[in-house]
């Protein structure tokens, strides 16, 4: 493309430019148009492809047919790839076809229900897939909610100063808090822990004697402040909770935000020392306050992030909580939805936002709001248990590449029907079962079985769903020495021969050796075309054509067929060599015609009402009539024109006309019933003929009702007459407008006249004006 100079562009360089221009939009078309012929030919998506297993890689609509000598001359055996549905239209026998079609089997199952630890509420609990890419597959997964469920609930307490009357309640918690878990569980455990914040300024005063006793009252003695402190793994004993929890005792910080982040990590990756089982995990986090998130940790310097990992010391103390920052919120919410542990955030009113906002980004946890002195802490606990138990969210884990997971959730209150990439369902009694159905889908082929975990989110169970890809044809007609393959010169698969070496050919017919001149001209129609048409190459004296081009010499192309409303063939036929193949119903070389009349049967019966012919399902009406059933004439004073001279012959019969001959096709009727006119015709010498014209079939039948000897043109008197009447008012309201300036003009000039006359000038000083003084003093001047 030309570029302009600084000076601008020459009018060559314009032309230059709108040439390159034009060329660039024709390509791009050009190219839009290739791809849109080569998406409309290939059968959906299916290209033509050298061997099954890429074919049918694809889409899953694609398949193979197997059968021996399936390909046409001249056809390539990519072409064997196709949509089932054409492979059968072109000969394949439906036993020929290979065509994987994914499924799903179920590998592990128990029947969902019981009771205590030996539970299992969902079902099944291993699934085996075989997927096409672009496939998706389809099983229902089952929940029933058993009764007597184990829980696990480890309590976690804030023991910051402010926390102190709360304290003291809940050193009777242990008893009152077993035994109502107790009344929906035989199975319960409990333990507890505490924390603080970090032990760094600006969270703690690290003065010697705060460190030892941060009350702010130097008479009360409160225990050295710490980041976490794991007091009692989960236990069944009641006592030993109220005994361990009796002695703790208060300790205290600087800043508002606690360090409960911290703790709830530790709590939830130390699992052998909190004693965690694989049962309903309950975390109980209570505090007055906000927490610390990610990043705080940089004002105390502490730079290293989170690492996830257990760092309990002997006495249960977090020992690295100086070294590693704070937690993130989503770092937290994946390592407790991977444990499978529920948060239950129990916070005084003022910090009740916060903590609602954070559990809308940690799954399956809920708030409750904690009375000052934490007395509602267990009415709290038990309300959010049986608000997280009677919720079941299924959502997977470990999901590999490739593979796309979604779920309808099938409720009982019809809560959750829509499609969505977790399964959930709310208020779920004991006993009762849901189903959900899972979609698995699969975007392209994997290079191993793969497997991925579905689980219901605070339950232990899971579902294991292994993964494999169907991208391999299992054709099961592998022959070595095939003697299909000229007798053993290659193997026999899909349909295929795969030559040995050194041998050529779609069955390995000639040599690599042999010379392939004379071999080349048994591949041309005659000696001026070219090899194969030009369309593809010659192999041991045969054409290999290119996709959609066959025939001996690759003369057929099944690709250049007539286009109609955007699509070959009207989307209504097959394109063989290079004519259009209609489905049944339609005709036309584009098959853009309905083979019908329907369209063409008006009330009375008559195709098209006897004024047109029916095409494609459609009337095509004679001159003047109107769709679609041509029974009404909008224009028929145009044909009243083109047989005017006609019409002159046969009733005035002109001497020097000869109306039989020259106006055979216009018949004058003089018995038809008489109609209303829908004709008036003029002619030369006065004469006007009133008459009613129908057209039937190539003929035109007109019967005369009025014959004027002397017409007076009206038309020319009319337009004359209105021509004359616009002149005349126009040159009326010339003049008139001419005579009223020119009154107007005079009144004024008198006007101004007048007034002149009437000046009068006088001479006076102005009362305004004062005249200068000056005045000049000599200051050596000196008086005698």
């Amino acid at each position: 493309m030309a570029v302009c100079g600084e000076t601008g562009c020459s009018f060559r360089e314009k032309q230059n430019m709108k040439f390159a221009f034009v060329v660039l939009c024709l390509l791009v078309e050009m190219g839009c148009g290739l791809q849109k012929l080569s998406a409309q030919d290939s059968g959906g998506g299916c290209q033509p492809r050298d061997s099954c297993d890429q074919c049918i890689e694809q889409r899953p609509e694609c398949a193979w047919c197997k059968q021996l000598n399936f390909t046409q001359a001249g056809e390539p055996e990519s072409s064997r790839c196709d949509v089932e549905q054409n492979l059968l239209h072109r000969g394949c026998s439906e036993e020929e076809v290979v065509n994987p079609r994914g499924s799903h089997r179920v590998t592990e199952q128990s029947r969902a229900g019981g009771d205590g630890e030996t539970v299992e509420q969902l079902t099944p609990q291993a699934v085996s897939l075989s997927l096409r890419p672009g496939q998706e597959e389809s099983f229902t997964v089952t929940f029933r909610r058993a009764q007597g469920y184990p829980i696990d609930l480890y309590y976690l307490m804030d023991l910051s100063y402010s926390m102190k009357d709360d304290l003291e309640n809940i050193v009777k918690l242990g008893s009152d808090l077993l035994s109502a878990l107790r009344n929906v569980t035989t199975s319960v455990k409990i333990g507890f822990g505490s924390f603080v914040d970090k032990t760094v300024l600006p969270y703690i005063s690290t003065t010697e004697r705060k460190l030892r006793n941060p009350c702010p009252d130097r008479t009360e003695q409160c225990q050295p402040p710490f980041t976490f402190r794991h007091v009692l793994a989960l236990t069944e004993d009641e006592h030993e909770f109220e005994n361990k929890v009796s002695h703790q005792r208060i300790s205290g910080n600087v800043d508002s935000p606690e360090g409960g982040l911290d703790a709830i990590m530790q709590a939830a990756v130390c699992v052998d020392k909190i004693g965690w089982r694989n049962v309903t995990k309950l975390l109980v986090y209570t505090s007055d306050d906000t927490f610390h998130t990610a990043g705080d940790g940089k004002l105390g310097g502490i730079y290293l992030p989170n690492d996830g990992r257990c760092h309990l010391g002997p006495r249960g103390l977090y020992q690295e909580a100086n070294h590693h920052d704070y937690p993130s919120v989503g770092h937290l919410a994946q390592v407790l939805s991977a444990s499978n542990i529920q948060p239950i955030f129990a916070v005084t009113k003022k910090s009740l936002p916060i903590y609602q906002s954070l559990s809308k980004l940690i799954p399956k946890s809920v708030v409750g709001e904690l009375q000052d002195d934490s007395s509602n802490v267990i009415q709290l606990i038990m309300d959010a248990y049986n608000n997280l138990s009677s919720t079941i969210n299924l959502e997977h884990s470990n999901l590999p590449e490739g593979v796309t997971v979604s779920y309808d959730s099938h409720c009982s209150d019809q809560s959750g029907s829509v499609r969505a990439e977790q399964g959930k369902c709310s208020n779920v009694h004991i006993k009762e079962q849901i189903n959900f159905t899972v979609h698995v889908g699969l975007t392209h082929c994997l290079d191993s079985e793969q497997s991925f975990e579905i689980r219901p989110l605070g339950f232990s169970e899971h579902l294991v769903v292994r993964v494999n890809s169907l991208c391999a044809c299992n054709c099961g007609d592998l022959i070595n020495q095939a003697p299909h393959c000229s007798d053993g010169n290659g193997s026999l698969t899909c349909g295929m021969c795969s030559c040995d070496e050194g041998r050529l050919g779609k069955r390995c017919e000639c040599s690599a050796d042999e010379d392939s001149r004379p071999l080349s001209e048994d591949c041309r129609r005659n000696k001026t075309d070219l090899v194969c048409s030009g369309r593809g190459q010659c192999v041991c004296g045969r054409c290999i054509c290119r996709d959609k081009v066959h025939g001996d010499n690759c003369q057929c192309d099944d690709s250049s067929c007539e286009w109609h409303n955007g699509t070959m063939c009207g989307g209504k036929g097959r394109c063989v060599c290079g004519l259009c193949q209609c489905l049944p119903g339609y005709i036309g070389s584009a098959c853009d015609c309905e083979d019908s009349t329907d369209q063409c049967f008006p009330v009375n019966g008559t195709v098209c009402s006897g004024h047109g012919e029916c095409k494609c399902n459609q009337c095509e009406c004679e001159l003047g009539y109107q769709s679609p059933d041509c029974g009404h004439c909008l224009n028929c004073h145009l044909a009243c024109h083109i047989i005017k001279d006609c019409v002159r012959c046969w009733v005035f019969g002109a001497q020097d006309e000869d109306c039989t001959q020259r106006c055979g096709h216009v018949i004058m009727e003089t018995e038809l019933p008489r109609k209303e006119t829908n004709c008036s015709e003029s002619f030369h010498g006065g004469r006007r003929v009133d008459f009613f014209l129908e057209k039937r079939k190539n003929n035109y039948h007109f019967q005369v009702y009025n014959q004027v000897g002397e017409d007076h043109d009206t038309r020319l008197i009319t337009i004359v007459s209105v021509v004359s009447g616009i002149v005349f008012f126009g040159l009326l309201l010339l003049m008139t407008w001419r005579v009223l300036t020119e009154v107007y003009d005079r009144r004024e000039f008198n006007r101004f006249m007048k007034e002149r006359k009437n000046e009068r000038w006088h001479e006076a000083s102005n009362p305004l004006y004062k005249g200068a003084t000056t005045t000049i003093v000599n200051p050596k001047f000196m008086a005698e």
